[in-house]
């Protein structure tokens, strides 16, 4: 079945953005809360981390903020009156098209949208821009329809990607139940640093390697994620040139990784024998397993007491970057070795539950952008 299209402008207000004066910024709650761009936005509200006194353009209640600058696409639903930024745009519904309908087809409109995008620096879209996409329209008791199965598909994916979370705090309150919070060591460890319990301290190539289409993994700071390491997106070395960073640095199975500028004491350790290597803003420890295991220290590290202390390293640092002698001296509390080693082993049991949530979250996604492929074409 096909039903007519109409222009995003002729069913929905469209409110461009509007970047208050500098001036008018603050943190202390006064005026409106500030929607600049996507960063802004939470996983199912805004979440402001500024205000201003001046705004031009305010949100209401039932608006869908969209990201229009930089990060072109994402959106978020008004839960309340928001300054809205130059980095967004407000789109208001008018009678005839259901804000659900209109939610999910920007979902399925994200990647057209984001091809749009102009300029040098940032990537933006206008008004135009917006008010030019083509709806399709059905009756609004079919778009209720249509929204109603989609949103069932949402609330699925948003209850898989909640256990997700529940999984990690489980793995964290594990940690804190087995051996207490580091900030105040109330099991009262031996204490000593990570120069002391690693075999190796290095970080990553100084020098621009030579990179090519294929080959070799090269990984930088973005590739180290809390926990886990990302090998999607990386750049590539040819063999000569790993061997020659290799001698310096050469990653293995149970070494720990920290990202060292950017999002700074990220931790993950390395968990699989393909070789790859690493550039300077990546750190390389490599535990004394005589002292501590891998799963140990990497948790260890990730605590707040010790992400807050890598931060506090590294803004004493001109350069804002975390270095070598900062890490080596990092404190490290040292609880029995088969303490540590049945850490692991429920770390491991964890792990195993999370790569089932983290596959069917996956298939409830495949499943979600095949209907809603579906719903705007007429299919449902």
């Amino acid at each position: 079945m096909t039903c007519p299209t109409r222009r995003l402008d002729n069913v929905c207000e469209i409110i461009m953005g509007q970047a208050p004066r500098g001036e008018s910024y603050n943190t202390e709650s006064e005026g409106w809360p500030l929607i600049a761009g996507a960063s802004d936005f939470g996983p199912a509200r805004p979440a402001p981390k500024k205000f201003t006194r001046e705004a031009s353009r305010i949100s209401r209640p039932g608006d869908v903020i969209l990201a229009i600058r930089a990060s072109i696409g994402p959106k978020v639903l008004a839960d309340g009156a928001y300054c809205l930024g130059r980095g967004v745009a407000a789109l208001r519904p008018l009678p005839g098209l259901h804000p659900r309908f209109l939610w999910h087809w920007l979902g399925q409109s994200s990647a057209a949208l984001a091809g749009k995008g102009r300029g040098a620096t940032f990537k933006q879209v206008n008004r135009d821009d917006l008010g030019e996409l083509e709806i399709p329209l059905p009756p609004v008791e079919e778009q209720a329809r249509l929204a109603g199965i989609l949103d069932q598909g949402d609330t699925l994916m948003t209850r898989r990607r909640e256990a997700l979370t529940l999984v990690d705090d489980l793995a964290r309150s594990i940690f804190v139940d087995m051996f207490g919070d580091p900030a105040s060591n109330s099991r009262q460890w031996r204490s000593a640093t990570v120069e002391r319990v690693a075999e190796q301290v290095t970080d990553g190539e100084h020098r621009t390697p030579r990179r090519q289409a294929e080959g070799i993994k090269l990984l930088s700071a973005r590739n180290v994620r809390d926990g886990c390491i990302d090998f999607e997106n990386v750049d590539h070395i040819g063999p000569e040139e790993h061997g020659r960073i290799s001698r310096r640095c050469d990653p293995r199975r149970g070494d720990v990784l920290i990202s060292c500028s950017g999002t700074i004491g990220r931790v993950a350790p390395v968990e699989t024998d393909e070789p790859f290597s690493l550039v300077r803003s990546v750190a390389l420890v490599r535990p004394r397993t005589s002292v501590v295991t891998t799963d140990y220290l990497a948790s260890y590290l990730r605590t707040p007491a010790l992400r807050a202390h890598m931060l506090r390293e590294a803004r004493s640092s001109s350069q804002a970057n975390l270095f070598q002698g900062p890490i080596r001296n990092l404190p490290v509390l040292c609880p029995p070795l088969d303490l540590q080693v049945a850490y692991g082993l429920r770390l491991r049991s964890l792990a195993r539950l999370q790569a089932v949530h983290v596959t069917h979250l996956a298939e409830l996604e495949a499943l979600f952008a095949s209907l809603r492929h579906r719903a705007f074409r007429g299919e449902l």
